[in-house]
């Protein structure tokens, strides 16, 4: 294919590919931020890229601040161009966990060539799994985990993660590439999970705690044991400190998300009245 140029072929397999997509579904950095986490830490090789300029819209009309996100990224330092960058959809290898990641940008155009792309590389190197982090803005407030929600390309799938803490999505409206992503792997008997931490809408920083609640799920799923996520709870720890400190100085946005939390804790209270009432009905004692 000529959009995909592939750097490495040689005796790679892949047993599962985790994708991130900057754009709609990437508040808080938390899709990209997943798989650049995961990219560093397991020290992953890139092997691929998807070539941009069939995918993306760079000209529109308008005022600066209303298309700026569509053109290229430049740098000029000291009146000179240092930099000049088009969107960048790169494929990475972990060889110790038979792993590919992606990381690109949705795509404007041509979504039926761009996912054809991403399917090359995965049936070129065997992989059968394909897990999508991402992100939305909603009502978690930023003291509590965030909540997670999943949809999958098959009924099956919903019975591996009854141990992940995930709600299933109900949804209905527009639909993104990863949506797209999914109907196509169901018809490729490729599986497909898509997990989205949903990030407290008064925040529009990076977002580290949603990143370990996602890579945390993904680890376990993967199998990976050997990454250490001890500086990523660091991270979320500061991160909820400095909110605090500057939540401490409106008061009327801490008085609102008091009243988050209340519904957070009232929420997990009946989930855990429900799970009471299942052990009961199973006539289940509870572990001492």
């Amino acid at each position: 294919m000529e959009d995909l140029i592939i750097y490495e072929e040689s005796n790679l397999k892949a047993s599962s590919m985790v994708l991130a997509f900057s754009g709609w579904m990437d508040g808080g950095n938390v899709s990209t931020g997943t798989v650049e986490y995961l990219k560093n830490k397991l020290k992953a090789k890139k092997i691929a890229e998807i070539q941009p300029q069939k995918f993306y819209i760079f000209n529109l009309p308008g005022a600066m601040q209303e298309v700026a996100q569509f053109r290229p990224y430049c740098k000029i330092q000291d009146g000179i161009l240092t930099n000049f960058q088009y969107p960048e959809n790169d494929f990475f290898y972990d060889k110790r966990n038979n792993l590919i990641l992606f990381s690109g940008k949705e795509p404007n155009l041509r979504w039926d060539e761009y996912a054809n792309c991403i399917f090359s590389i995965v049936n070129k190197f065997g992989a059968k799994r394909m897990y999508f982090v991402g992100s939305v803005a909603g009502l978690t407030p930023h003291t509590r985990e965030p909540r997670i929600s999943c949809s999958s390309s098959s009924e099956r799938q919903k019975t591996q993660l009854k141990d992940y803490d995930v709600k299933f999505s109900n949804y209905q409206g527009p639909a993104s590439i990863t949506t797209l992503l999914t109907r196509l792997s169901r018809k490729k008997r490729i599986e497909m999970i898509n997990f989205v931490a949903e990030i407290p809408m008064y925040i529009q920083a990076k977002n580290p705690k949603a990143v370990q609640a996602l890579t945390r799920r993904i680890t376990k799923l993967l199998g990976i044991i050997d990454i250490d996520l001890t500086d990523l709870s660091t991270l979320s720890n500061k991160f909820e400190k400095n909110i605090n400190n500057l939540v401490a100085e409106q008061p009327k946005l801490l008085e609102q998300i008091k009243r988050l939390e209340q519904d957070y804790d009232k929420e997990l209270l009946g989930r855990k009245e429900d799970f009471e009432k299942w052990l009961r009905n199973q006539g289940i004692d509870k572990l001492n």
